[in-house]
């Protein structure tokens, strides 16, 4: 009698799975959110307490309404260099072959 091979000894051969892959780099969007809303805050320092104002208006408020606008405007400008370069990586995109490799026997389980 014959006893059937059971699937993964010695005996099976393993036949490489080829897959063709898009490989390129994207950029986080978060980051670029994060950058653009630092930059904002920094330009709305700026116009409140760098430039000279009316002196009816007080500078902390001045910053507030600022803040709120160059954080939104640095916001979207961020966004929109992330996609930008979003679009650029995917015309650099690279194509690759990549095929499955065997687990190793000599590996133990954990």
């Amino acid at each position: 009698m014959s006893t059937p091979e059971v699937p993964g000894t010695a005996g099976e051969q393993h036949v490489p799975e080829r897959r063709e892959v898009t490989v390129r780099r994207a950029p986080k969007y978060v980051p670029f959110l994060i950058l653009g809303s630092l930059v904002g805050v920094a330009v709305a320092a700026f116009l409140a307490y760098g430039l000279p104002g009316d002196e009816s208006w007080d500078r902390n408020s001045v910053f507030g309404f600022f803040l709120i606008l160059c954080a939104a405007g640095g916001a979207v400008l961020g966004a929109v260099t992330a996609l930008i370069l979003d679009r650029l990586s995917v015309r650099r995109a690279e194509h690759a072959v990549v095929e499955s490799v065997p687990e190793s026997e000599d590996r133990t389980e954990s």
